[in-house]
């Protein structure tokens, strides 16, 4: 884990987003970055996933051809723009405080014929959030296309990040009986190459039937609390080759270990439950 001094964030204006999140659960940044850029991080990121998945436990299964890929913040050429960004940083800062680490980069990615997921959030509520209505973590969501209805968009459903969940199985999945609410808090969410979308992984969401020949990949990058980083849990591996490389502002804000070289990331088991669609 970094150890430097904090540099400080921009100032950039984000109380309106800021209260969008607490609201529900997520707010989109249109244009953050340029579509040039959002083409070379989708080439990153299906490049990363011909590669995860021609070895064993190189990816997570999310669903009926939906997989999920962690990678080394080094797979994604633009790695410094995104933990740099005024909005991504200020955003952080405005929730989680001065002390919060980025600790996990990787991506989604759905195919033709992905159905649709059961409602879930991604982790249990910490007491922190079901008790004192207070968020710990974010996951930012940048795309790597232009989303169309038949790109099996995700949907969320506003508010429920304050759910208490802990009698769901796994504290993360409702029972269907409970759908019927989550359908009508719901919003799909239609992003453009360049958006930027910051949201608490515990609002409930869901990946959407997939018709699309063309695959929809997604990146996030997850951030919390200083109190909280973890590297137990969560912590980014990069080469003392590319620490050097790195800004100041940049390198103060990864929970991170330096290796001499890379090794290929083995993903965590697969969730059952989401490999359980509704279709």
């Amino acid at each position: 884990m970094s150890t430097t001094s904090l540099a400080t964030s921009p100032s950039v204006g984000v109380a309106d987003e800021v209260t969008a999140v607490y609201r529900d659960g997520i707010v989109g940044h249109k244009g953050a970055f340029s579509r040039e850029w959002a083409e070379q991080l989708r080439e990153d990121m299906m490049t990363a996933f011909w590669s995860a998945i021609q070895r064993p436990r190189g990816t997570m299964n999310r669903g009926r051809r939906r997989w999920y890929v962690e990678v080394h913040p080094e797979q994604i050429s633009g790695f410094v723009d995104l933990v740099t960004h005024p909005w991504i940083t200020a955003m952080s800062e405005a929730i989680l405080g001065a002390d919060y680490r980025f600790v996990e980069i990787g991506f989604d990615v759905p195919f033709q014929g992905a159905r649709d997921q059961p409602w879930h959030r991604d982790f249990a509520s910490p007491k922190d959030t079901y008790q004192d209505h207070r968020i710990t973590s974010l996951a930012f969501n940048l795309t790597g296309v232009d989303v169309t209805p038949d790109m099996g968009p995700f949907e969320i459903a506003h508010g429920t990040q304050w759910d208490d969940g802990r009698t769901w199985k796994h504290q993360m999945f409702p029972d269907k009986d409970v759908y019927p609410r989550f359908a009508e808090r719901a919003v799909r969410k239609f992003p453009q190459m360049g958006d930027v979308s910051c949201r608490t992984a515990l609002t409930v969401h869901r990946g959407t039937a997939h018709a699309s020949p063309i695959a929809r990949p997604v990146l996030i990058l997850g951030v919390v609390e200083g109190r909280i980083a973890n590297p137990e849990e969560h912590d980014l591996e990069i080469t003392r080759t590319f620490e050097a490389t790195l800004p100041q502002a940049a390198r103060d804000r990864l929970l991170y270990r330096a290796v001499d070289e890379l090794q290929p990331i083995t993903q965590r088991h697969d969730i059952e439950a989401l490999m359980m669609g509704d279709a």
